[in-house]
């Protein structure tokens, strides 16, 4: 049990709704605003599976979350988090790795209670730890539930201490030292069994920033547990995911999405996406993934650029749903104006209509819940 306090004019700041539109239909946008178009299907294919979904833009750090409105709606609910990257759903909490903190934010509703009338879960940080700027990518959660992150930074996968800013658990075979470089671009996590088992990675350098040359090709999947590389024929990497006895992973400087054989390194292509792919969530045999426009620099130049043109397409900003099984992109959310980079999404399943609290806002000030039963407790001992 819990009694909670929350700002009353909560659910119409926090709250908006996405409305549908064909691509490319949605109303012209305002200079240094964005605005958000969703699938006619969206909010069916959330009923349908009693999810919503968490996504992150480290461009604008900001935290996303997506439902439905009791009308059906699709529910839009915005918080501010500096350099938002990495989320990781558990039942009743939330992971978020950001500039110099990596955050938990807990439900602080009970079972059956509704925030606001409107939210079924109100996600309240209770937990930011400092670890400083070291580039959190991807967050995953072990069976111990312990928080395992990659420090893109430092070129490993680390965990919290107590102490210091991180702890380091395991780094590719081929770096050498654990140095502030992001010598090899490591950025993508599978778990497996409560234990890291994949790791995506932008090539095999091992010298400050040696993966900004090997962009176009030789990224690495790595096998955790063993150290064996399972193919190095991918292009910018990110985000395995293991499903059964398949590995999913994104191709991101090709813009597809591909399933690894782990036991041949075999690749085979499921889909196109229009835009740079990072981050993935698979549900009920879809992959919901982030795209962004390319930006200049660091990810121009890559053979995504020639399949849009190709395609005649320009390039999106958003999350797609894809159908595993035909690549077909039956839902989408599409993010035009100021936001033109995202980066992680989580899927939420369970939760039908979230809602967070940003830290430093008035609702943080004012969001405040306590357990009753300990105020039963004191007061049968009195």
């Amino acid at each position: 049990m819990s009694n909670t306090q929350t700002p009353a004019d909560q659910p119409a700041e926090a709250a908006t709704t996405g409305q549908a539109y064909a691509p490319g239909e949605a109303p012209a946008t305002e200079p240094g605003k964005t605005n958000i178009a969703v699938s006619r299907g969206l909010a069916g294919w959330l009923a349908a599976r009693r999810t919503s979904l968490a996504f992150t833009s480290y461009q604008t750090g900001q935290l996303f979350l997506v439902g439905l409105h009791p009308g059906g709606t699709v529910s839009f609910n915005q918080q501010n988090f500096s350099r938002a990257m990495g989320v990781c759903w558990r039942p009743g909490r939330l992971y978020l790795g950001s500039l110099s903190q990596l955050w938990r934010l807990e439900n602080i509703l009970r079972p059956g209670e509704v925030g606001n009338g409107t939210f079924d879960a109100v996600l309240v940080p209770r937990n930011g730890q400092t670890t400083g700027d070291i580039d959190i990518h991807e967050v995953g959660v072990d069976g111990d539930g312990r928080v395992i992150f990659v420090n893109t930074k430092y070129s490993c996968l680390a965990t919290l201490d107590l102490t210091h800013s991180f702890k380091p658990i395991w780094k590719p075979h081929f770096i050498s030292k654990l140095a502030p470089e992001d010598r090899c671009h490591l950025n993508g996590l599978a778990m497996q069994d409560g234990q890291p088992r994949y790791v995506t990675a932008v090539s095999r350098s091992d010298v400050i920033a040696g993966w900004r040359e090997r962009r176009h090709e030789g990224g690495v999947l790595i096998d955790v547990q063993t150290d064996r590389i399972v193919t190095d024929q991918l292009s910018m990497p990110h985000s395995p995911r293991v499903v059964g006895d398949r590995i999913y992973v994104l191709d991101s400087g090709r813009g597809r999405i591909v399933r690894i054989d782990p036991a041949t390194g075999e690749k085979t292509d499921i889909a196109f996406c229009p835009g740079f792919l990072r981050g993935m969530s698979i549900v009920d045999g879809h992959a919901i993934v982030t795209v962004s426009k390319p930006r200049n620099g660091s990810f121009a130049g890559l053979l995504l650029d020639g399949e849009l043109k190709a395609r005649d397409a320009e390039p999106w900003c958003g999350v797609l749903i894809v159908n595993l099984a035909s690549g077909d992109i039956v839902e989408w959310i599409r993010l035009e104006g100021h936001i033109t980079e995202m980066f992680d999404v989580a899927a939420m399943p369970g939760v039908v209509c979230p809602m967070s609290v940003g830290p430093n806002t008035a609702e943080m000030q004012n969001t405040i819940s306590f357990e009753p039963t300990a105020l039963l407790e004191l007061e049968r001992a009195a």
